[in-house]
């Protein structure tokens, strides 16, 4: 019995040893999540909006000068001629415009039939900006001021300026002699040619009142109050 025993447990033994072994178990591996396409379009890039140019001002036009509606009257302190002055001034105001007087003096001028005036202001307080037309009124007190450097001034801007310039009997000399006559129209109280010619003028005598531009010249007392009305047509052509 022990025999049998022994044997069934030897081929026991033999059986575990030959059969084949068990395979282990590998640990499952996980698979890597992919990830699934999804049917909304990714975002597209946004394009930077290009700035608006900011519009550029329309040009603003230069406004025309205002008139000013005043006018210069140039005295001699003395003998300045009556008419000359008188005759044109009563046409300016007549015609809406305010008058101002210059002279070298603020003393009371008087003219050579005896006007008294009282001067405003002295031609070195000049502002020829101010005023829309400048007059030079002759009379032999005017002579004085054919070599004045405040009445070539004056003479010079207001031609600059486009101003009105007017000038009567030997008056017309101070503007030749501040070289603002230069290959202009002109005329004089008789005699006096030579003394614009030398300035670069184109004058004749006869002529009463000579326009060439905005620069009005004439001949004497008889034409004053044509040389105011002159003027005032210049004037009125400028506004």
């Amino acid at each position: 019995m022990k025999k049998i025993v022994l044997l069934f447990l030897a081929a026991l033994m033999a059986l575990v040893a030959c059969g084949p072994r068990p395979t282990p178990t590998a640990a499952p591996i996980e698979e890597p999540l992919v990830e699934q396409p999804t049917d909304t379009p990714p975002p597209s890039p946004t394009s930077a909006e290009a700035p608006t140019p900011a519009e550029a001002p329309a040009p603003t036009e230069t406004p025309a000068p205002v008139p000013t509606m005043q006018v210069l009257l140039i005295i001699a302190p003395e003998n300045f001629r009556d008419e000359e002055y008188a005759e044109p001034r009563a046409a300016f105001e007549a015609a809406g415009y305010a008058v101002v007087v210059a002279s070298s003096s603020l003393e009371v001028a008087t003219g050579m039939l005896g006007m008294e005036v009282q001067p405003d202001l002295l031609l070195a307080d000049v502002q020829v900006e101010d005023y829309d037309a400048v007059v030079f009124v002759g009379g032999v007190g005017a002579a004085g001021y054919w070599d004045d450097p405040q009445a070539h001034r004056i003479a010079q801007e207001a031609v600059a300026a486009e101003k009105v310039v007017g000038a009567i009997c030997i008056a017309p000399v101070i503007l030749a002699r501040a070289g603002v006559l230069e290959g202009k129209q002109a005329t004089v109280f008789q005699g006096n040619c030579g003394e614009l010619e030398v300035g670069g003028a184109i004058c004749d005598s006869g002529v009463p009142v000579q326009r060439d531009g905005l620069i009005i010249t004439a001949n004497g007392p008889p034409v004053a109050t044509a040389f105011g009305e002159a003027i005032l047509d210049a004037l009125t052509e400028q506004s």
